[in-house]
């Protein structure tokens, strides 16, 4: 294992206050067990697909069981499993191994470097002294403190000239590393800040870095006017392609014997570090840290339904796509998680041994 990233990793904890759930002896340690698996129990799933086709802003559903794909199918005249669409907010999560990979290559120092180290100059006159002190983790735990760019405030942002320079301007309304603010704008300037320290765009790291080793597809997606990638929204991948990212964490990072994102990096991103206020759920570096009955999940949560569940000990990966034009509020995904939790968690616990093997 690379010594930054570890390093990295342990640095985490102490910097972010991290806490780790209960009720989950595998979460606890950090290591994932292999299971045995035969499949998906057959009668479950016919009722998961039945149950799909009742959905009907769902447009797509992926389950991939022990590396195979065994389901991949297309809802209410959504495009073909194997084309791009907008993931929003789940680009997140994948913007977060990109920060992992950053790391261990060096491009960034660490996971308590300053933003201002790389941004200094978007900064506004005479900041907040607490603007020096938000660091890379803050921005992936959304614990910056600063003003959110999301929710109501989201059409100013993306409406103003500068979108790096607005979020640096905005006001604390929590110290750094306190309470969760949930907000684009963090995520966006991880994406500047990997664009100066890189001197590649973001669209192009994420070329070398992931969809290369993976062999998947990651289209441009759109940009800022000063030409930086959205950070953490409108990222387009194909669902298969983010059932293979999926499956690449859940490995442990470990694609075709290759290392592509550090180990270390993806057990400190599934460590919750915070809470959402708005729904409950628990928060790690860019990934939602929770559990489906007795099995912990991880999962990557996009606007209107754009879901990436990982189960590594059922050896589950499972993405839904939906219509991005989903009320906020509707029953949609609490749907989505119900399908997750009452059909495909019990299809994959009778169509195999999810109890992990003995070390």
């Amino acid at each position: 294992m690379n010594i930054r990233v570890l390093a990295v990793a342990l640095a985490i904890t102490v910097a972010t206050g991290a806490c780790t759930p209960a009720g989950s002896s595998a979460r606890e340690s950090g290591e994932t067990q292999a299971a045995t698996t035969t499949g998906l129990d057959t009668a479950q799933m016919d009722r998961a697909l039945a149950r799909a086709e009742q959905m009907q802003p769902l447009r797509s559903l992926v389950v991939m069981r022990g590396g195979e794909v065994k389901v991949a199918r297309a809802f209410h005249g959504g495009p073909a499993v194997d084309r791009p669409v907008n993931i929003k907010s789940a680009s997140k999560s994948v913007l977060s191994a990109m920060v992992g990979i950053a790391l261990d290559k060096g491009v960034f120092t660490s996971v308590e470097q300053p933003v201002l180290s790389v941004l200094a100059d978007q900064a506004p006159a005479n900041p907040d002294r607490l603007l020096g002190t938000v660091h890379i983790g803050h921005l992936l735990s959304m614990q910056s403190g600063l003003e959110r760019t999301s929710g109501d405030n989201y059409g100013r942002w993306v409406s103003s000239s500068n979108w790096v320079r607005y979020a640096l301007a905005q006001p604390f309304v929590a110290r750094p590393g306190g309470d969760m603010l949930y907000s684009t704008g963090n995520t966006h300037l991880l994406s500047a800040m990997l664009t100066k320290a890189s001197g590649q765009s973001t669209w192009q790291l994420a070329q070398d870095w992931l969809a290369e080793p993976l062999g998947i597809a990651i289209p441009q997606w759109p940009r800022d006017p000063q030409g930086i990638y959205f950070g953490g929204n409108d990222m387009l991948m194909s669902p298969l392609d983010l059932a293979k990212f999926g499956e690449m964490y859940r490995n442990g990072g470990v694609v075709d014997g290759r290392q592509v994102v550090p180990r270390a990096w993806i057990e400190a991103s599934w460590t919750s570090r915070t809470t959402s206020p708005f729904s409950g759920g628990d928060y790690g570096l860019g990934w939602f840290v929770s559990g489906a009955g007795r099995h912990p999940l991880y999962y990557a949560w996009g606007y209107g339904g754009q879901m990436l569940f990982i189960l590594p000990d059922l050896q589950l990966t499972v993405v839904m796509t939906s219509d991005t034009n989903v009320q906020r509020g509707s029953s949609h995904l609490g749907d989505l998680r119900s399908l997750l939790t009452d059909h495909i968690v019990p299809a994959a616990e009778t169509g195999g041994d999810w109890r992990a093997a003995a070390p």
